[in-house]
């Protein structure tokens, strides 16, 4: 029995490695954001002085390690075999919830995650024991339900307390030195970096200090009662300091401060996150160590009182853990999208926007404005001026390719507000969570720092709520999931346990490939788009034009075809296939700015050309989703099927469509457009084709030979199909005159 139950020990291990990996890909956002978002050093130091960040933080999580062993529940009302499938549900569900939502690169909290998988968990094991027994014990005699409100009140007030601090302290530090800060840090910039080095100091080694692994109890305290002459000491030193490095090197003191802060919020996360991937495991390890010194115990009935005593996590597994930590910051691919997300929200200038305006947003920035132009009108002109001029932004091309997101002023706020609140959470044994303080904190300096002008608010805002959403998403996901596993593993022991590893490793592997595809997705249309110049941008454009219209094409061909076979997958994939190409060429068309930024003054006319092109692209593409869709639609519904008549006239369409597309794109490729009259006759009779079969479909309906639903998609697609005809044509005429207008351009050259 005991080399079962340490065959369970030995999988928790493992899936504490995989939280790890997942964990930190997620919370790396947590302390990367800012430094990567300010470029305050190549992206190899920014990692090496997270790594040592984290690494030197991994061993402050000793104190925190009580709380996956007896914060949620009380262990002395549970078994040993009870415990362990607690323990093996909660660990399975953080890895497939974790992993899930660094896929889709959203941020969300490991340290809810695990406080509501603990929850979960160990409610469906504690409902199980009330069912089963006449004990007369009741749930609050299982849930430790005060310690958990604490837990999560924390969490939640910390996302208030976070938002709200950071947006106070960058207001008042952008009105101090303003968007042209250089001038003005000559003279105070030692002193707001030694007040910012000096805090960071205080929160991480005195506040922090306490649940060190390798500080004894003389060193703490002597720490303790020497407060004040360590931070006048450290105040007075690193102001000096700063101040002569700044004279004699040129130092760039914010430069130092993002960096210092880089690594003091690593070492919070690690301090404070580790209990999140570990300490599950370790208190399984423990619990085991328990049934080994109780020889002839039988699991069963084994108590876990032991779990309630303070027990000292060794050094060794901490570094350990540190070390995982540490090798996922720098392979991980999915890292990147989770810091992609927050730095998109909290950038300087609009952009291609990630998320979309919401109701519930527009609603709330047209009240903020209304709001802010009445204090407008209450503060004194002189004051208002004042603060204008001091947030007035430094005029840049916003399309240059290695401008950082926000300056290293905001950077340096970021870090100095969230290292010290999650900190001072970690030094109150509250597992506030990294993810919230540290992204909460992003948004309200880049509030402060109106970087939520009128042309990006909407969008930010409801990035804002998808995220914050998604954070309550995580904490109903994780207790519902980690309930049902339990329960699960309750009724089907060893075997549910099996087959939920073996799903588990399925679901990851699944992830990783959808995360991959993205990426690589991405990838090339980035690299396309930077490819595009004033040499190239007709042969970019006219292979652009040919790739879409060959994929329209086929998919129009295959859609006929499924509907004709009424084939409701192979609609389904056509659907995915058509949505994908849209999504690309709108992401072609957003991104039009930044090619015609790139642009010569003498190329400009060029730009309209492009601009005018992936208009009639998106257009094509539109009027094939709107046959694709309602198509699908009407399958999957099982709608009746079309008739033969109809079939047959829309396959004629279907080859009229093909021959008209490929003498479009045949044209377009050897940039020869002398056939035109034969094609806008082709494109006559095409539409004609199109008149006559519209004809035949009101004869079947005066005849009522066939289904209303089947007729007003017949004459959806008949309409949407003479659109695809008539903009197609635009685009071989646009992309005519972008041909001679770069013919002539080249012959006056």
């Amino acid at each position: 029995m005991e080399n079962i139950y340490l065959a369970l020990v030995i999988v928790l291990f493992i899936l504490a490695i995989s939280d790890l990996i997942v964990g930190v890909s997620n919370d790396a956002v947590n302390f990367l954001n800012s430094a990567i978002g300010a470029k305050a050093a190549p992206f190899w130091i920014i990692m090496a002085i997270a790594g040592l960040g984290v690494l030197f933080g991994a061993t402050f999580s000793s104190g925190m390690m009580e709380i996956a062993r007896s914060g949620i529940f009380h262990p002395d009302k549970f078994y040993f075999s009870e415990i362990m499938l607690i323990f093996l549900a909660v660990m399975i569900t953080d890895v497939i919830l974790l992993d899930t939502f660094n896929t889709f690169g959203l941020p969300t909290s490991t340290t809810v995650s695990i406080v509501f998988e603990l929850l979960g968990a160990s409610v469906a094991i504690a409902l199980m024991k009330l069912y089963e027994s006449d004990s007369g014990l009741s749930m609050g005699d299982y849930i430790n339900t005060s310690k958990a409100l604490a837990i999560i009140s924390g969490i939640l007030l910390s996302v208030v307390i976070a938002f709200s601090v950071g947006a106070l302290i960058q207001f008042f530090t952008r009105w101090l030195f303003s968007f042209r800060f250089e001038k003005r840090m000559r003279y105070f910039g030692a002193l707001y970096g030694g007040f910012a080095i000096t805090a960071i100091i205080y929160f991480m080694l005195i506040k922090g200090v306490k649940g060190a692994s390798f500080i004894t109890e003389d060193v703490g305290i002597w720490i303790k009662s020497n407060t004040f002459l360590i931070i006048s000491m450290s105040f007075l030193g690193f102001t000096v300091l700063l101040q002569l490095l700044n004279w004699l090197f040129n130092l760039n003191i914010l430069k130092t401060i993002v960096l210092a802060g880089t690594f003091a919020l690593a070492m919070a996360f690690a301090g404070n996150d580790l209990v999140n991937f570990i300490g599950v495991p370790l208190a399984g390890f423990e619990s085991f160590k328990t049934l080994i010194n109780n020889p002839g115990a039988d699991p069963d009935f084994l108590l876990m009182s032991s779990l309630k005593g303070k027990v000292q996590t060794p050094t060794l597994f901490l570094l350990l853990a540190g070390l995982v930590m540490v090798v996922t910051l720098f392979t991980s691919r999915k890292a990147k999208s989770v810091v992609k997300t927050t730095i998109d929200l909290s950038r300087q200038d609009e952009g291609d926007e990630r998320f979309s305006s919401s109701q519930l947003s527009r609603t709330i920035v047209r009240m903020t404005i209304k709001l802010s132009e009445r204090l407008s009108s209450i503060i004194p002109d002189r004051l208002k001026n004042n603060i204008d001029k001091q947030f007035a932004l430094v005029s840049h091309d916003k399309h240059e390719k290695d401008y950082p997101a926000f300056d290293m002023l905001r950077a340096s706020v970021n870090l100095v507000v969230a290292s010290i609140l999650i900190a001072l959470g970690t030094s109150l044994k509250l597992p506030l969570s990294t993810t919230y303080v540290t992204f909460m904190v992003a948004m309200g300096t880049s509030l402060s720092d109106r970087a939520w002008d009128r042309e990006s608010a909407v969008y930010r805002v409801t990035g804002v709520f998808s995220v914050i959403g998604g954070w309550f998403f995580t904490a109903l996901s994780a207790f519902t999931v980690a309930f049902l596993i339990a329960m699960f593993f309750y009724f089907g022991n060893m075997y549910a346990i099996g087959i939920m590893v073996l799903i588990s490793i399925y679901l990851v592997y699944r992830t990783h490939k959808i995360h991959t595809s993205r990426e690589a997705s991405k990838a090339e249309s980035i690299k396309e788009l930077e490819q595009i110049n004033n040499e190239n941008i007709l042969e970019q454009c006219s292979l652009s034009v040919n790739n879409i219209m060959h994929q329209t094409q086929l998919e129009y061909k295959k859609t006929i075809a499924a509907l004709s076979d009424f084939d409701v997958k192979a609609l389904k994939n056509i659907a995915k296939t058509t949505e994908k190409i849209e999504k690309d060429a709108k992401h072609k068309k957003n991104s039009v700015t930044v090619i015609i930024a790139k642009l010569k003054e003498d190329a400009l006319e060029s730009g309209h050309y492009y601009v005018q092109v992936l208009d009639y692209l998106r257009e094509i593409l539109h009027s094939l989703n709107f046959i694709v869709n309602p198509v699908y639609t009407h399958i999957s519904n099982n709608h009746k099927e079309f008739s033969n008549a109809q079939l047959s006239e829309l396959k004629i369409l279907s080859q009229h469509l093909g021959n008209f597309f490929t003498h479009i794109t045949s044209d377009i490729k050897d940039g020869n457009f002398s056939n035109q009259e034969n094609i806008s006759a082709e494109q006559q009779k095409f539409l004609n084709l199109i008149d006559l079969f519209r004809k035949n479909e009101v004869k079947r309906i005066k005849k009522e030979a066939g289904s209303t639903r089947n007729s007003l998609l017949f004459m959806t697609i008949l309409q949407e199909t003479k659109n695809l005809g008539l903009f197609s044509f635009n685009l071989y005429k646009s992309q005519r005159d972008f041909m001679l207008y770069h013919t002539e351009k080249n012959r006056k050259a």
